[in-house]
């Protein structure tokens, strides 16, 4: 069985705005994402994105946008020698509707474990946000909470270096 790192997105690889990336010029990777990015990597881990688009259910952007968006960091990615594994996304938005998708719920994590054939306690999720958490523990994930837009390049070593010892 395979082993992952997933991380949410806003807050985490990029900058978290207080509101929705609309557009792409509107996403800025964060210092430390593409080095997070390589550190999983280099240590056999897979590299997941995880996140909640429910402006998509909003209308405030639609699935095209999101690609475009995606894109961005695809293309920084490789510009910097590394890659994104996959990407899954809710579109959902909880005032609009509910679904089993959208964190706190853990059908994205759950859909990426069976996808990849990862083994839950051999992953970590990455998130800003209790509901990130909350998702990744549903799923049988290590949870590690970071504050927004803040340094997590140390503290996601210590997690590798901690998971690849047992």
């Amino acid at each position: 069985m395979q082993r992952a790192v997933f991380f949410d997105r806003d807050g985490v690889i990029n900058r978290e705005m207080g509101d929705y990336v609309t557009q792409k010029e509107d996403f800025h990777l964060l210092p430390d994402a593409i080095d997070c990015i390589k550190l999983a990597h280099k240590n056999g881990f897979k590299v997941i994105l995880i996140t909640n688009q429910g402006g998509i259910d909003k209308k405030l952007y639609d699935e095209k946008i999101l690609n475009e968006i995606h894109q961005v960091l695809i293309n920084e990615c490789v510009k910097n020698g590394t890659t994104i594994d996959d990407i899954f996304y809710c579109r959902h938005h909880p005032t609009i509707g509910n679904c089993l998708c959208r964190k706190p719920n853990s059908l994205m994590l759950e859909k990426a474990i069976a996808k990849y054939h990862l083994n839950p306690s051999h992953c970590i999720m990455i998130g800003d946000h209790q509901r990130d958490i909350d998702a990744a523990l549903k799923a049988g994930v290590l949870g590690l909470l970071v504050q927004p837009n803040k340094p997590k390049l140390h503290l996601l070593n210590e997690q590798i270096n901690a998971l690849l010892s047992k």
